[in-house]
């Protein structure tokens, strides 16, 4: 009888098997992450990079303050006058004129003046006293420094346009509405005297009506008495007043001293058309021009900003103008005043836009130009 053994199965190691698994998988991640970087560096995919956004920083400067509105005469017309004759009797006499502007200035500390220098005219009766034969020369340097004063007044040349009447079409945006109608500026001047005559009407109502008449000195344009009317409101009048040396109003209790250079809100327009016929060089991009202007209630310091040279459109042709703005201070109800004075045309206002604080606006565009040839003012 034969018996058959069988032998015994060998039991495989469990840990050798894991191990053989544990390399393929690794094998096989290595693989990929190779297959990856050789792909990107065949076929030039970029690798995606967090890079941080650019931070951009600005810093805003202001304009500069506003200037002390102080307007020296030409020099040519006043200094024959009254400057030589009186430089040396006047000196004792120069510490009484002190005072004077210093009693008025206070009422209305907007602005400071400087009184022109022929106003050292009744200097005649003190040279009597033999006290101040020995004190010129020490009494008259300092107050004569602080009184003239060249430096700080703020000198233009001018010269006024010649006598001219423009018409204008004018275009108004009232209450989401838009308007058309027409306007006229008669500007009239015999070079000692102007008047300036406008209007402007929207359908059958006048929406503006204003007259100013004054001097051409040595100021430039010079204003005596300024008259407006507004629709449905009474008229007024704004005195220049040379007797006093007061600007006065007639619905308003305000008043300022006077001393020269100042303005109204329409000869400030013929003003600056003056200065930039006086010599052109004084208007370049980014200069301030500023002129102390009075309406019909008050008064205050207009900053006149160039903007630069614009063409604008005159009755289908392109005309080279320069563009002045005027922009009132945060907080104020005054319209802003864009002008476009062109310098082809006698420097004459082709086109005068006045925008209120809620957009409304009165557009006057240049439509016919007719020359007057010299005339009288008054």
């Amino acid at each position: 009888m034969s018996s058959s053994s069988a032998s015994p199965t060998i039991p495989s190691d469990p840990f050798a098997s894991r191990s053989r698994w544990l390399w393929v998988l690794l094998l096989t991640l290595l693989l990929h992450i190779l297959l990856i970087v050789w792909g990107n560096r065949q076929f030039g995919v970029p690798l995606p990079v967090n890079r941080p956004e650019p931070v951009v920083m600005a810093n805003l400067t202001p304009l500069p303050p506003v200037e002390k509105p102080v307007l020296l005469p030409q020099e040519p017309k006043p200094a024959p006058q009254a400057t030589k004759p009186t430089t040396k009797p006047s000196a004792p006499v120069r510490p009484k004129a002190a005072p004077e502007p210093s009693v008025e200035v206070p009422d209305t500390p907007i602005r400071e003046t400087v009184t022109p220098i022929v106003d050292a005219g009744p200097a005649t009766p003190a040279p009597a006293d033999p006290a101040a034969a020995a004190s010129p020369p020490a009494v008259e340097p300092a107050p004569a420094q602080a009184e003239a004063a060249p430096p700080a007044g703020k000198h233009y040349q001018t010269n006024p346009p010649p006598s001219a009447e423009l018409k204008y079409d004018v275009q108004a945006l009232q209450k989401g509405q838009n308007y058309h109608g027409s306007g006229k500026i008669t500007w009239q001047t015999d070079g000692g005297s102007y008047t300036v005559n406008g209007e402007a009407g929207i359908l059958f109502f006048t929406v503006l009506d204003f007259k100013s008449e004054g001097e051409i000195n040595g100021f430039g344009v010079s204003p005596v008495t300024f008259t407006q009317k507004r629709r449905n409101k009474p008229p007024t009048q704004t005195i220049f007043h040379r007797e006093l040396n007061r600007i006065i109003f007639s619905s308003s209790p305000q008043s300022y001293p006077r001393s020269g250079g100042e303005q109204d809100r329409s000869s400030v327009v013929w003003q600056l058309a003056s200065i930039g016929r006086g010599d052109s060089t004084q208007f370049a991009p980014g200069v301030v021009i500023d002129l102390f202007v009075a309406g019909p209630l008050d008064a205050e310091t207009w900053r006149m900003q160039i903007v630069g040279q614009e063409k604008v459109s005159v009755d289908g042709n392109d005309v080279d103008t320069w563009h002045v703005i005027r922009i009132p201070e945060a907080g104020s109800h005054e319209q802003r005043l864009d002008i476009w004075l062109a310098p082809q045309q006698e420097w004459y206002p082709v086109k005068i836009r006045f925008t209120d604080k809620n957009n409304d606006y009165i557009d006057m565009s240049l439509s016919k130009l007719k020359p007057l040839g010299l005339a009288a003012a008054h």
